[in-house]
């Protein structure tokens, strides 16, 4: 059975006597899927978020989300048939899509059209930066009931209250949520993404490395010593981008250079960074009245850094847990949304982990890694998982020919260069 307080006329909705069940804070792609997710199914929901915000994102999204999530064509604003991986040495392997394509958005439409699909199934949408969180008990329909005030500042500063049964935290990876809330649940290790959107270049008869319809990523310590750095096609536009966990590494040199040497010096439209995490936190909710979600919970796959897919699942699973929280009256089944996750999940993003601990620690290894990914055994399973989000179980004998390689490389027992299909950019 849905909790809802007694509406009344006099008392407006997320006031102390007429609390929202869930209030959502942060509006992207996990907290504007958990509100659509609740109301969805009978909840009342606020979903709050700051205006202006734009996560720096390469964009891609796979096939399974756009399918899972009905996402329109009018959202994709590119198509990308393949991958080129560039090496520290400048070796190129390219990775093209057999028989599919992965989706671009641009996450300021794309987040927009998300929030505006919540408010549709009847999430109320209020504009503001979250400043504070109260706990009391108020009198809710005869009965004493636990309530959150989530306090926040509009536009014109001016302070407002909205007061829930319950709060997601989808407010990313710096979450004032988890920090005011819940700072028992820590903070989720991270690298700093940083990248520059600039208008596509035209066909001007100068050659480039850039295509529209090919996403280009860097495994070179010069413009990334830990992650990895990208030219991603965006239609109209491109991000070109860069990212790291080392302290006092210049972001913006690095993407500078890139721009450069691809012979990117278009106008640049707009310039974003934010942490992105690489690793789930290992709880999600408070035990009390708080659950996680998104990048406030960690669910950034490692070594890819890819999010978008990730963070709507996690905001669905959020939202289902703390729907059967709320019709059990039990806040034990929060936990259900990690568990969940973690299980379907947690395999790939602990086999990620692992990967970028091990290929992108020296340019020495990262040469060795665009070798793998030269491999077509690698690429074909590398797609496969990606695009359905599944570890592919088929191929023994494809699995086990890359664990030979993958042992015979990290132990340095061929040349980087072995087998690579690869050519000098």
């Amino acid at each position: 059975m849905t909790i809802h307080a007694h509406v009344s006329e006099a008392e407006p909705i997320g006031s102390q006597s007429n609390p929202v069940d869930v209030i959502v804070v942060g509006g992207g792609p996990s907290g504007s899927t958990a509100a659509e997710t609740l109301a969805t199914a009978g909840h009342s929901v606020v979903l709050l978020d700051k205006a202006g915000r734009i996560k720096p994102c390469g964009g891609a999204v796979p096939p399974i989300l756009i399918r899972d999530y009905r996402i329109p064509n009018e959202q994709i604003v590119a198509r990308v048939h393949g991958a080129r991986i560039v090496s520290p040495s400048g070796q190129i392997v390219d990775m093209p899509i057999e028989n599919g394509y992965v989706g671009m958005v641009d996450r300021d439409k794309f987040d927009e059209f998300l929030r505006e699909r919540a408010g549709e199934a009847g999430a109320v949408r209020h504009t503001g930066k979250m400043v504070a969180i109260d706990r009391l008990q108020a009198d809710v329909n005869g009965e004493t009931a636990d309530l959150c005030g989530v306090r926040y500042e509009a536009k014109n500063k001016s302070e407002h209250t909205i007061y829930a049964r319950r709060i997601i935290g989808a407010d990313g990876a710096l979450s004032t949520v988890r920090r005011l809330g819940a700072p028992q649940l820590g903070t989720p290790k991270s690298v700093f993404a940083y990248h520059e959107v600039i208008e596509a270049p035209e066909d001007d008869g100068i050659e480039r490395p850039y295509q529209a319809d090919r996403c280009d990523i860097h495994y070179t310590g010069k413009l990334s010593p830990d992650f990895y750095s990208w030219v991603f096609p965006h239609g109209k536009s491109v991000s070109v981008g860069t990212g790291t966990a080392k302290k006092g590494f210049s972001l913006k040199d690095s993407v500078r250079d890139l721009r450069e040497k691809d012979g990117l010096q278009t106008r640049t439209i707009r310039c974003e960074g934010a942490p992105i995490p690489m690793k789930p936190l290992k709880r999600w909710d408070n035990g009390k009245d708080l659950l996680l979600a998104g990048d406030a919970a960690g669910v950034v796959a490692p070594a890819s850094g890819e999010g978008i897919y990730y963070a709507m699942l996690c905001g669905e699973m959020a939202a289902q847990a703390m729907a059967e929280s709320l019709q059990q009256k039990d806040v034990k089944l929060m936990k259900q949304a990690r568990a969940r996750f973690m299980k379907e999940h947690g395999r790939v993003f602990w086999i990620l982990g692992i990967l970028q601990r091990f290929w992108y620690g020296s340019d020495s290894m990262r040469e060795r890694f665009t070798t793998m990914c030269g491999d077509p055994d690698v690429q074909r399973l590398t797609w496969q998982a990606y695009m359905e989000k599944k570890l592919v179980r088929q191929s023994i004998g494809a699995h086990f020919k890359i664990f030979v390689k993958d042992v015979a490389h990290l132990l340095q027992m061929v040349s980087p260069y072995h087998d690579a299909g690869k050519r000098k950019s």
